[in-house]
């Protein structure tokens, strides 16, 4: 029996409204899931970056200690050279205030220079221009003089002085602390009676 004039049409459990929203939901999920996938690849991507800076951070902390003692190595030559640079200095103009004191008359042979003195050789006429001309200067800048003499073969003497600066020691002064008596401290314990 029929009910119906019109033929009855297949039923299908995909509809048109039924695969509009499975295509929404598809869409969905895709973007979810590729959402989540852009989240998993960037904190991969941070937590590398994290790392190589840290890494990064590390090799210039080095590299800045590194340089840093260069710096202080540069320093230390620096001041090293500066003191040589002083020391050749007044060296120099020592040298050449000693040989302006040397008269005319007396004839240097050879000068040492010791740390702490100064070796004189040479020739002069006597003892006399040798202990007025030299032996006075000498004297003046120097706290230890010694001179030999000993005759040439053309009637001068030759002789040597020896000179020597003492180098003067610094002093700390010692603050000494007040002692206190401990047999006055018992002589004050009161006693009762």
């Amino acid at each position: 029996m029929k009910y119906s004039y019109i033929k009855p049409r297949k039923k299908s459990l995909f509809t048109p409204e039924m695969q509009l929203v499975a295509v929404f939901f598809g869409i969905t999920l895709f973007m979810l899931l590729s959402t989540y996938l852009f989240l998993l690849y960037k904190d991969y991507r941070f937590s590398q970056d994290k790392i190589d800076i840290i890494n990064a951070r590390e090799e210039t902390i080095e590299e800045i200690k590194l340089i840093e003692s260069k710096i202080l190595f540069i320093q230390d030559q620096e001041a090293l050279s500066e003191s040589i640079f002083t020391k050749n200095t007044v060296l120099k103009d020592s040298m050449t205030n000693m040989f302006d004191l040397v008269p005319q008359r007396i004839t240097l042979s050879e000068a040492q220079l010791l740390e702490d003195g100064l070796i004189l050789y040479g020739i002069t006429p006597s003892k006399d221009v040798y202990n007025f001309m030299l032996q006075a200067p000498l004297r003046s800048i120097f706290h230890r003089t010694y001179s030999s003499f000993y005759p040439a073969e053309n009637g001068w003497l030759r002789f040597m002085s020896t000179n020597f600066v003492d180098k003067e020691e610094e002093t700390i002064p010692v603050v000494q602390e007040d002692e206190t008596n401990d047999e006055d401290e018992e002589e004050e314990v009161e006693y009762e009676e």
